[in-house]
């Protein structure tokens, strides 16, 4: 499973938690909420902090991945490709001399 979606269910689940444990509790709907949300962020800052760094990795390697091909195909299209500057395009003629 998915670092990020991991994280994300923890986040909903803790909201939920407290959500549950405010239930029972005399307040205005809005207030149980509000309170919840901000009890369960503070939750997720600690408990859920090997999740967050481990979504925070898969992130950066991602970003990492796109910016290589971005640069990949930049000089491609550049015209400084490495790979098959002497050889024809597959499928194309070869050129003539």
């Amino acid at each position: 499973m998915s670092a990020a979606v991991k994280y994300t269910l923890g986040r909903i689940g803790l909201f939920v938690v407290v959500l549950a444990t405010l239930w029972f509790v005399e307040l205005n709907l809005f207030i149980k909420l509000m309170v919840a949300l901000i009890f369960s962020a503070a939750l997720s800052f600690f408990l859920l902090r090997p999740w967050r760094e481990e979504m925070a990795e898969e992130m950066a390697a991602a970003a990492e991945r796109r910016r290589a091909e971005k640069e990949r195909l930049r000089s491609a299209l550049a015209g400084e490709d490495d790979a098959g500057t002497d050889s024809p395009e597959p499928g194309g003629d070869a050129p003539k001399s």
